[in-house]
């Protein structure tokens, strides 16, 4: 019988256990045969596979990329480190659902991390977001979440106040029905606007519907510095009381090296008595809107009321004082950072003094204080302002990487001078951290990238090498592959890929997109 693709030769790494020397056969979009000595007359395409490792898809379960593939669906930083799966709307943030009379604040509030999208937005319901994202025909497979932040915004707007029974009511119905178009997890932004102003009542109500459709909470906590353990803490016990499994979002420790120890400890203890993951970015620094710097009660009423305050004076001066003396239980990000350490990433300005630049050199050059400095470009940029912020040690961030319930999400956000996780996350996994630093070993890498991902997603039909399978496939040489974006650089391919292919397409082949994209939306 014949079939559309052949790899000749290589080691197979099934996802869940050891490598062997293998032939695979691909079939309609399937893995139709493993076994020795295949016979190439029968394929279409021969992948000659010798000295290297073929691997199932890897999965990124913290993905920006929403609105991206409206302008470059290819994924391009994505396939280019063996990513064919995403999931898309973390941080509780997302695109729908969306009043109608809300889609400019959105767009604005969204911009930086997830880039505009079409000019227009035509959507109000997720379902209605989703169709038109799979429309696009990105080269990755997008698995949706649904955004807590997006659906409360939805029902209740973006102000700081406890939602009535009616409008908690119209939150769980949002949830079943994004349940019901294939949603996989219920993201929860604490930071972010408006879901830094939710309190535990409303948390709990909308846990145990999550919990109803077997759907783990994704959040990214309240506070990931000095209160990181008390946040850690509030999911837990969150999750205790609901019977919802808990997934934590690029789980790290801003500033206070001392807490990791007790952080993982008690992410242990919680571990023991309930399902509970991690995914993790494997750098010391973050990125993310540079409105992540502003006290709470500068976000309120969304993004159009942020850049009203930024223009008034005395609203400024209580910005700063309140970053200068901080505020109980707000993670103030400039004060754990510095100056020096929070770097501009991304801009929407023409200003040459800024991408790439930190806080402390704008506020030099332009003669002014670095706060002021911040304050004023989120106003000149209408918002849309990214940063990377420095915060961990390489020896904090590989002690959270050794822990056993740790998976992988890259967090990487398109811009400009994107932080380099976007393009190296992967690699950095894989090639950097298993294969040359031996902090975990290879096999147990891919499993985190593959088969751990797939089954935390309930996804049956990838993640491992099994004939019957999707035929996700990344064709790697493991003397090769590692990472080399760096800050300075970020925009650089790993190094070591042969073949990307998503669905049986190749999409990636040595070093260039095929621009072929046979991807979508999961479930669309």
């Amino acid at each position: 019988m014949s079939y559309d693709v052949l790899i000749r030769g290589g080691t197979l790494m099934p996802g869940d256990g050891e490598g062997f020397l293998s032939d695979m056969a691909i079939k309609e979009g399937r893995i139709f045969a493993i076994g020795s000595h295949l016979p190439p007359s029968q394929a279409a395409m021969v992948i000659d596979a010798t000295h290297h490792w073929v691997c199932p898809g890897f999965i990124d379960l913290h993905a920006h990329s929403a609105l991206e593939p409206f302008h470059r669906p290819n994924l391009a930083p994505k396939i280019a480190q063996g990513f064919t799966t995403e999931v898309i709307h973390p941080d509780g943030l997302a695109p729908a659902p969306v009043h109608p009379t809300q889609r400019v604040n959105r767009q604005l509030y969204l911009q930086g991390l997830e880039g505009i999208g079409p000019v227009q937005w035509t959507w109000t319901s997720l379902e209605e977001f989703l169709r038109v994202l799979h429309s696009t025909h990105p080269a990755t497979t997008l698995v949706p979440s649904i955004g807590h932040n997006a659906i409360r915004d939805f029902v209740m707007g973006s102000g700081n106040r406890r939602p009535s029974p009616e409008e908690i009511l119209a939150m769980r119905r949002q949830i079943s029905m994004a349940a019901e178009w294939g949603a996989r997890m219920f993201s929860l932004g604490l930071i972010y606007l408006p879901g830094v102003y939710s309190d535990a009542e409303e948390l709990t109500v909308l846990a145990e519907e999550a919990a109803r459709w077997n759907i783990p909470l994704m959040p990214h906590i309240r506070n990931e510095a000095a209160l990181v353990l008390e946040a850690v803490r509030e999911m837990v016990d969150l999750c205790r009381k609901t019977g919802a499994s808990l997934h934590i979002s690029h789980l790290k420790i801003v500033g206070h090296a001392d807490l990791a120890d007790p952080l993982l400890a008690l992410v242990d203890r919680a571990g023991d008595a309930m399902e509970l993951t991690f995914d993790q970015y494997p750098y010391g620094a973050g990125s993310t809107v540079l409105t992540a710097l502003l006290p709470p009660w500068a976000l309120t009423g969304g993004a159009t009321a942020i850049l009203a305050r930024l223009h008034d004076r005395d609203l400024r001066h209580r910005m700063t004082r309140d970053m200068m003396q901080g505020i109980p239980g707000w993670e103030n990000l400039y004060h754990a950072c510095g100056a020096d350490n929070i770097v501009i990433a991304h801009a929407e300005t023409e200003a040459e003094d800024v991408i790439g630049h930190s806080l402390a050199e704008i506020g030099r050059k332009r003669q002014e204080s670095p706060w002021d400095a911040a304050l004023d470009l989120l106003a000149e940029c209408r918002l849309n302002v990214t940063m990377v912020d420095h915060y961990a040690t390489e020896e904090t961030v590989r002690k959270i990487f050794r822990h056993p319930k740790a998976l992988v999400g890259t967090d990487g956000i398109f811009g400009t001078h994107p932080h380099p996780r976007l393009f190296g996350t992967a690699a950095r996994v894989l090639g950097r951290y298993a294969i040359r630093e031996r902090l975990i070993s290879p096999v147990q890498a891919i499993h985190r990238l593959t088969a751990g991902a797939a089954d935390r997603l309930r996804l049956t039909d990838r993640g491992r090498l099994r004939e019957g399978l999707r035929a996700d496939l990344v064709v790697l040489d493991p003397r090769e592959y590692l990472d080399i974006a760096t800050y300075e650089e970020p925009v650089r391919y790993p190094s070591g890929v042969s073949h990307v292919l998503v669905n049986g397409v190749l999409v990636w082949e040595n070093g260039h997109s095929t621009g072929a994209r046979p991807g979508g939306v999961l479930g669309f």
